[in-house]
């Protein structure tokens, strides 16, 4: 005979919409410890401010933006940074200033939404795997294999040349290989965790195979998949600006860091500013961003650094 705990299970909502209020206490407890200890951290603080200042740049962009970061003053072209161009101007006359607060919306936007779509996928996969074994482990395994033969640029620069040009085109040319990492992770840790008491006695209580994976396993593995997801946002990031450099990510018509680098190629020597203010944009976000998993990774897992 079924227990009526398992029985209101089967009958309730899906098994998705439990771990929101079963854990929810659990990871704003987590939310909160981390939150002090970077406060109390000044390198874990500098890495969440120097993050955090990007992102209200990012949504703030139309209105701290002095001007139009697409609109051309051909008799102000290559015009050192000044009061009237605070990081000077391009080829076409250009605000950089304003072409760089709308970069970081296309850097943050490309790496947060990537690496999303990444851990969704690869977790969801990897637990499958990991907890089905037999067909599903089999055809997982087989496709990271094919896929690790690719170098990742190589492979984003094919597929954005088979999709074509275009913001989402570029998300899910990064996430069809971005998901390797989060599928291995995924897997690995149901294994370790399929066997622990805990699973053992929802098993024995009946309990489906979806609600075991949704809202046993997952939580006791949530911490690691969102380090890793910290730790892949800023190489998701340089990944966009690269593509973007290549000339095959964002449309031109789009601010990106990665073609505003590959404006000022040709002129470095002559107005150093087109390419090295957006670089060193993306250098001090992508160094913040992975300062900042690295803290968010030994607050959550103090062992990680003795391994």
């Amino acid at each position: 005979m079924m227990p009526a705990g398992a029985q209101s299970v089967r009958a309730g909502p899906a098994p998705f919409l439990y771990p929101v209020r079963r854990h929810g206490v659990r990871a704003l407890g987590s939310l909160r410890r981390v939150a002090a200890r970077l406060a109390a951290e000044p390198v874990g603080a500098a890495a969440a401010a120097a993050v955090l200042a990007y992102v209200a740049g990012a949504v703030l962009a139309p209105v701290l933006a002095p001007d139009n970061p697409s609109a051309t003053d051909l008799g102000a072209r290559l015009a050192a940074p000044s009061a009237a161009h605070w990081f000077g101007t391009d080829l076409l006359g250009r605000d950089i200033f304003s072409r760089t607060l709308y970069g970081a919306r296309v850097s943050l936007l490309v790496g947060a939404l990537t690496v999303g779509l990444s851990a969704l996928i690869g977790t969801a996969l990897g637990m499958a795997g990991a907890y089905y074994r037999g067909a599903v482990d089999l055809v997982g395994a087989r496709a990271v294999e094919l896929l690790q033969a690719f170098p990742y640029l190589i492979f984003a620069v094919a597929m954005m040349a088979f999709l074509g040009p275009g913001f989402w085109n570029l998300i899910w040319a990064l996430a069809l290989k971005g998901w390797i990492e989060f599928y291995r992770l995924a897997r690995g840790e149901t294994l370790t965790q399929s066997h622990r008491e805990y699973v053992e006695a929802a098993r024995a209580m009946g309990y489906p195979s979806s609600w075991i994976l949704v809202s046993e396993i997952l939580p006791n593995i949530l911490n690691t998949v969102t380090v890793v997801a910290l730790l892949r946002l800023g190489y998701f990031m340089v990944l966009e600006a690269s593509l973007s450099f290549l000339g095959v990510g964002i449309p031109p018509s789009i601010p990106a860091w990665g073609s505003m680098i590959n404006d000022g190629r040709n002129v470095l020597f002559v107005a150093w500013w087109v390419s090295t203010i957006p670089g060193l944009a993306l250098l001090v976000l992508v160094l913040a961003v992975n300062l900042l998993g690295d803290r968010v990774r030994e607050i959550l897992d103090p062992h990680a650094s003795r391994r």
